[in-house]
């Protein structure tokens, strides 16, 4: 039988492993979108051997699972001689991940923009550095601003493959609590619904960004 008292009482450390969750998530977007901006610039740029190296990059991270490409760079900084917490492992690993699809929708927000304002813009005296600050970027990310949300829920589900290398966020204090309870049932419902608790809020979130920066 279903024991309500026990999944009640899973609710409180599967809440305290929420933080790592939100962590990893918030970190990794924010990096992926530093590395995705880098790379988008890089597939647009004029220059050819960096639109190569930004494919490459983008085809690489995209086409290789995430929990393999998390699983060979925290067992290779070791080899390299590079020791860093695992939790700064799997935010590196995230983002640099996070970053592949972020630049791609950066790429498409800019190219949805009528070329005509840019084209205006520096008709009327702007330089470049002004033509992107002001007019192409504020656009682009207003556009692209549920494609990134959609992207930030994305990364709070797929945080559950970094309890692989120990950490533990929810899906490994679930586990851990099934194993300790006996009552796998319960524990997962209520880490189901803490889950989704998560990623409708940051769905609101974003629905009120998109309607402050509506353009």
């Amino acid at each position: 039988m279903f024991s309500i008292p026990v999944f009640f009482e899973s609710f409180w450390p599967l809440i305290w492993a929420a933080r790592y969750t939100l962590l990893i998530s918030v970190l990794g977007i924010a990096l992926g979108l530093v590395i995705g901006t880098l790379i988008c610039a890089a597939r647009l740029s004029p220059y050819g051997a960096l639109r190569r190296f930004a494919a490459i990059w983008v085809s690489f991270l995209r086409g290789v699972p995430l929990l393999v490409q998390l699983l060979v760079f925290y067992y290779t900084l070791p080899v390299i001689g590079v020791d860093i917490p695992a939790i700064a492992a799997a935010v590196i690993c995230v983002g640099v991940c996070a970053s592949a699809y972020i630049s791609e929708i950066w790429r498409g927000a800019i190219a949805a923009l009528p070329k005509g304002q840019a084209e205006a813009a520096v008709a009327i005296g702007m330089g470049p550095r002004d033509v992107w600050t002001r007019v192409i970027l504020p656009q682009a990310f207003s556009l692209s601003l549920p494609a990134l949300v959609n992207e930030l829920i994305l990364l709070v589900k797929a945080s559950s493959l970094v309890s692989v290398v120990g950490i533990l966020e929810i899906t490994r204090a679930s586990q851990a609590q099934a194993a300790t309870t006996f009552r796998p049932l319960e524990v997962y419902i209520a880490a189901a619904i803490i889950y989704l608790a998560i990623n409708l809020c940051l769905a609101a979130l974003g629905r009120y960004l998109e309607h402050r920066t509506a353009v």
